[in-house]
């Protein structure tokens, strides 16, 4: 069975957001063992100095790099990173279940990005678009779109 990981910078306060991540947890089960690791934020005020803000992430990287498997492909989600489709995401968690010894780590990062450290780490950095969204709602999108990948490799119906 695959091994999906997914290491998130900060916790989920709201309770919609942990229904949600608990919704798609409960549908991967058959499909993927899932970890799902949430490493502590960087307390930091509003107004940061630019330099202030890469200590932030640095230290945030550091929790998500002491995360990570040694073996695992990581997939960070990254503003920059490549657009795929869901039939892509889908042919890459299948290439990496044969080939690629079975285990994918995805990291979201927290409201101020990811560290140099952990995209130098990232095997691939992966984009939902241009636009910004709460890490909050990235987990459980990215949960929804790691569910549909096995849906389509399986050539099951997506329940909508």
């Amino acid at each position: 069975m695959m091994q999906i990981q997914i290491i998130a910078v900060g916790k989920l306060k709201e309770k919609y957001w942990n229904e949600g991540v608990a919704e798609y947890r409960k549908r991967l089960g058959p499909y993927a063992k899932l970890d799902l690791r949430e490493v502590p934020d960087e307390k930091a005020p509003d107004s940061l100095s630019e330099a202030e803000a890469e200590q932030v992430k640095a230290r945030e990287g550091e929790r998500i790099l002491a995360a990570l498997k040694p073996d695992a492909h990581v997939i960070a989600l990254a503003i920059d990173g490549e657009a795929w489709t869901s039939e892509q995401l889908a042919a890459h968690l299948a290439k990496q279940a044969v080939y690629g010894g079975g285990s994918v780590a995805f990291v979201i990062g927290g409201s101020l990005g990811l560290s140099p450290a952990v995209l130098a780490r990232a095997d691939k950095r992966l984009s939902f678009g241009r636009m910004t969204y709460p890490h909050q709602l990235m987990r459980v999108l990215l949960l929804e779109q790691v569910y549909r990948a096995f849906k389509i490799n399986r050539g099951e119906p997506y329940h909508k």
